[in-house]
């Protein structure tokens, strides 16, 4: 059985059920502190946490995960306007059937902290602590980097520290090949990063350069099963700006396993 449920103080105020999928449309406004609750027989899922959320192909552990409504504060800003406002919210999960090559590091539904729902992105600094500079906005799927603050513009900011380090959890094994980084491109506020590299988990450490462009900037891989991968070694060029942030951040490959 498949059934998503929204919380309120640990209570049940809505719910749908299906036997492999579920929608609901909730008619009503969202409080501080509800939850969506996902529970599914199946890891591999598609899932919408509201209508003005992009949905998201996610792995979920342990059939279910829980989600924090964002819908006031600071983690309201890297979410669109109108985004789990209003009374009327749709969500909805289902299967994920497919295993095209494809962004294997997509998904809008990460949230900060504890999640069960892969992949997630975390990092040792996030500017101020403030979610327009949070890990999870480099895998929101938003492109747009020629400025910096609240949506669209949400990037990891790294407060100037020369030791940040980012980390990918895809959850479960996936084959990649190809990495993609998208730099924050706010010039003359931003900075940017002229080399770094990336640590996966099978242990291979790849270097690569990078230039203070607004577009993709490919890193290939090679062909690795991995698990995650870390961000690290990021060095700032000679401008006088402080600030080289990444907008986004993707990684080509296909799950290794394709029977749930």
């Amino acid at each position: 059985m498949t059934t998503i449920r929204i919380l309120r103080q640990g209570q049940v105020i809505a719910s749908a059920s299906g036997e492999r999928a579920a929608s609901l449309l909730y008619r009503g406004a969202y409080q501080p502190g509800d939850e969506i609750r996902f529970e599914a027989g199946y890891s591999r899922a598609c899932v919408t946490v509201d209508q003005a959320v992009a949905p998201a192909r996610v792995y979920i552990e342990n059939g279910g995960f829980t989600y924090r409504i964002p819908i006031s504060g600071d983690n309201a800003l890297v979410y669109a306007p109108g985004a789990f406002t209003g009374d009327m919210h749709l969500i909805d999960i289902r299967p994920d059937e497919l295993n095209s090559y494809r962004n294997m590091a997509a998904n809008p539904a990460d949230q900060r902290g504890e999640t069960s729902a892969y992949p997630h992105a975390t990092a040792n600094v996030e500017t101020r602590g403030e979610s327009v500079f949070a890990a999870r906005n480099v895998i929101d799927g938003l492109h747009i980097a020629n400025g910096h603050g609240a949506w669209p513009y949400g990037s990891w900011g790294i407060g100037e520290r020369t030791d940040a380090e980012l980390t990918l959890d895809f959850g479960r094994e996936v084959e990649v090949n190809t990495m993609v980084l998208w730099l924050r491109a706010d010039f003359p506020h931003d900075a940017y990063w002229t080399s770094g590299a990336v640590t996966l988990s099978d242990g291979t450490r790849i270097d690569f350069t990078l230039s203070g462009i607004d577009g993709p900037q490919r890193v290939e891989l090679g062909r690795h099963t991995i698990r995650s991968l870390k961000l690290h070694s990021l060095v700032k060029c000679d401008m006088p700006s402080a600030f080289p942030a990444l907008r986004q951040l993707e990684v080509f490959g296909r799950d290794v396993r394709t029977d749930s």
